[in-house]
Formats: C-alpha cells, sequence, structure tokens
C-alpha cells in the first residue's frame, strides 16, 4: 500500500459492514487473538500484582522514600530504555517469539524484588523487571497491529481492555492474599502461574503464525525522492501519535499517583473514599476500553481520538475543580472513559504506519507521559496547589484533541 494510502487508512472510517457483508472469522486469526489477549492480560496481572507488594518490599529493603523512589525508577528506565530496542528484535526474529521471549522474563523477574535486601539490588532486579515489560508491551501490541490489519476491524480496544482487566484482578488477589502470604511466597505463586499462561498462550501464539494482511497496492520503488519524501512524513506522523499518546498519559500517571490525595486533601474526603478515586477511573478505562472497538466502528479513527482526548479534558476539569466528593468521582469517571482508548488508537495507527518500529516509538514517547506525570504534579502542587496542579491533565488532554484534531485535517484535507 502506498505512504499516502497508509496514512488515509488509519484514519478514515471505515464504513460499517452490514452483517450479510461481513466475512467470517478465521479460525486462526480467532485463535491468535485469544493467545494475544493472553499476553496482553498477564502484563496487567503481574505487573500487578508487584506493585501491592510495593510496601512490603520497602519494608524488607529498609528503603528510605528517597531510596525507594529512586529503586522504582529502575521499572521506568528500563521499559523506555528497551522499548526502541524491542521494536528492532521484532523485525529481526518476528513479533510473536519475541512476545512470548519478554512474556516469560516478565513472569521470572517479577519473583526477584522479594529476595533483595538493600535499595541498590532492588533498583537492579527491577530494572530487568522494566527490561521484560517495556518489550511485552512493544512486542504484544505489534502483533496486535498485523492482527488487526489481517481481521479489518477495529479491536486494538479488546487487547487493552485484556490488560486492564488482569490489572484489576492481578490487584484484586493480591490485596486478598498480602495477609497471608509473604511478599516471596506471593509473587513466586505469580511467577509460577504467569509461566503457565505464557506456555500455552505462547505455544498457541508460535503455532498461529504472523497472519497476512489483506492485498494491497505496491510500495513507491525505494530511493525515488517521492518515497523518501512519504518517509519523512511518516516518521513525523509517528512522532505526532507518539506526543498525543503522551498528553493522555500524563493523565494516567498523575492519577494514578495524586487522585486518592486531591479527594483526601482538596476535599476532605475519608481515606476509603480517597482511595476509591483511583478505582472507579481503572474501571471506567476498562468498560471504555471494552466498548472501544464498537465506538471506532462508528466514528473511526481520528474523531475517536478527538472526541476522547476532549472528554478526558471536561472530566479532568470537573474532577480537579469539583467542590464536592460525589463531582470529582463524576469527573474521574468521565477522564477515564475519555483517556480509555486514546493510548490503543495512537500506537494501532504508529503500528500501521511503521511497524514494530512505529510501535516502539509511540510507545517510548507514551510512557514518557506517564512517567512525568506524577512528577510534575508534585512539583505543581507545592507551588500552586494539588486541585490547580491536576488541571493540567485537563490541559494535555486537551491539547491531545487539539493535536488530533490537525492531524486528521492534514491527512484529510477538507474533511
Amino acid at each position: 500500500m502506498p505512504p499516502i494510502n497508509k496514512l488515509r487508512a488509519v484514519l478514515v472510517p471505515r464504513p460499517r459492514a452490514s452483517p450479510g457483508n461481513r466475512r467470517p472469522a478465521d479460525p486462526a486469526l480467532r485463535q491468535l487473538r485469544v493467545a494475544l489477549t493472553a499476553f496482553f492480560a498477564l502484563d496487567g496481572f503481574v505487573f500487578a500484582g508487584w506493585v501491592v507488594r510495593i510496601p512490603d518490599i520497602k519494608d524488607q529493603t529498609g528503603a528510605s522514600p528517597s531510596a525507594l523512589g529512586v529503586a522504582l525508577l529502575g521499572v521506568s528506565a528500563g521499559a523506555v530504555v528497551t522499548m526502541t530496542l524491542t521494536g528492532r528484535l521484532c523485525q529481526r526474529f518476528g513479533n510473536h517469539p519475541v512476545t512470548l521471549a519478554a512474556g516469560v522474563l516478565l513472569a521470572v523477574s517479577v519473583a526477584l524484588p522479594p529476595h533483595t535486601h538493600s535499595a541498590a539490588a532492588l533498583g537492579a532486579v527491577l530494572l530487568v523487571f522494566g527490561t521484560a515489560f517495556g518489550a511485552i508491551n512493544v512486542a504484544a501490541n505489534s502483533a496486535a497491529v498485523d492482527l488487526v490489519a489481517a481481521l479489518g476491524r477495529p479491536v486494538m480496544p479488546s487487547f487493552h481492555a485484556a490488560f486492564s482487566l488482569g490489572g484489576m484482578l492481578g490487584a484484586g488477589l493480591g490485596g486478598l492474599v498480602a495477609g497471608q502470604l509473604s511478599a516471596a511466597r506471593h509473587l513466586a505463586l505469580l511467577a509460577g502461574l504467569g509461566l503457565v499462561i505464557a506456555a500455552v498462550a505462547g505455544r498457541a501464539l508460535l503455532a498461529a503464525g504472523v497472519p497476512a494482511r489483506p492485498a494491497a497496492g505496491a510500495e513507491p520503488a525505494a530511493g525515488t525522492g517521492a518515497a523518501g519524501a512519504m518517509r519523512g512524513r511518516v516518521r513525523w506522523l509517528v512522532v505526532v501519535l507518539g506526543f498525543v499518546a503522551l498528553c493522555t498519559t500524563y493523565g494516567e500517571g498523575a492519577l494514578a499517583d495524586w487522585s486518592a490525595l486531591h479527594l483526601r486533601e482538596s476535599l476532605d474526603a475519608s481515606t476509603g473514599v480517597a482511595a476509591a478515586g483511583y478505582s472507579v477511573f481503572a474501571l471506567a478505562m476498562t468498560v471504555g476500553r471494552l466498548t472501544g472497538s464498537a465506538m471506532l466502528q462508528r466514528l473511526g479513527q481520528a474523531r475517536a481520538l478527538i472526541a476522547g482526548g476532549a472528554t478526558a479534558a471536561a472530566g479532568m476539569l470537573l474532577a480537579s475543580l469539583a467542590p464536592t466528593v460525589g463531582l470529582a468521582l463524576t469527573g474521574f469517571v468521565i477522564t477515564g472513559l475519555g483517556l480509555a482508548n486514546v493510548f490503543p488508537i495512537t500506537i494501532g495507527q504508529a503500528g500501521a504506519l511503521a511497524g514494530p518500529r512505529g510501535v516502539a516509538a509511540a510507545s517510548t514517547l507514551g510512557y514518557g507521559g506517564m512517567l512525568a506525570g506524577p512528577v510534575a504534579i508534585g512539583f505543581l502542587a507545592e507551588w500552586f496547589s494539588l486541585a490547580t496542579a491536576l488541571t493540567t491533565v485537563a490541559l494535555l488532554s486537551a491539547v491531545a484533541a487539539v493535536t488530533a484534531y490537525g492531524l486528521r485535517r492534514t491527512v484529510q484535507p477538507g474533511v
């Protein structure tokens, strides 16, 4: 497919297929979809299981809050540094083998933190864990992009819904067993379960093979001026997509760390109610992703990006400036629904344009927003107030919506 058509294809709303025209799903593609869904769920399940044991690991290592913060950066550093490398590995070895290898490493490495006894050692093993986390995100998303192209339907949000559901299940089970099992035993069991899931899903993943994309026109001849210009345009578009992802993951990171504190300090909510802030946000994101495929079929990619950013901006403005807890929680729900599908859409589009390297580039920028959000909110809250600081989430969500609109006009003039 010529690059200019690729630019249009990922953004132009596809006409909804009537029941009579819809192609029956290939059993091999269904098997591949189930296997990939399992890896997305495994990713969220293992990561959430680790997160709920952070307080126990802190006590075990005797780390100060600042030392723990530096150690925890190992996860982020490992993920971000690995993402670009994973794109190259996927191109060389294939998305499916790299997804399986990353899933196995993720499962094994989650058992390591309870066996550390210093912040430095913890940071080192979290670097390995972060490496696996970054690798599986790029490889699984790249494999999902291929499957979406083969299916001809916008099912990318369903994979990210599996990640969200896996995270909710991992956090819930982790909370239930925290009082009965030590962190070492809990994470060892989690690692064992993760390896079983990776083995079963990985066998199906490798057996399914790479799905064939629909036939398309020939690419422009390599080395021509037009081809070079279009490659440059594709790279630019991937960067813009990554920027849109950054604007919205900034909000995800900020709400994960600051939503409960906002309800507690700004609105005098009880501890239990304050804890519900992030829970309702995460639940709304999960619901949004479960219904995301239907929304994309109705609105198309570009309109969904614009609507998502605008909805999140309105919801976060309400959540940050609300005078009551009830209105703030309502704002968190609206924000979650708005942000739910922005990251899946941007990653899917980047992959459709530039393959695994596009996924890697957009993911790296996107996760940069998740890292920057909590830190930026902390500084702004100290300078102004927490409520004021959280309005930057609304601001960047609005920037994402405006950027998506400008991107749509650039790719589709006059539409």
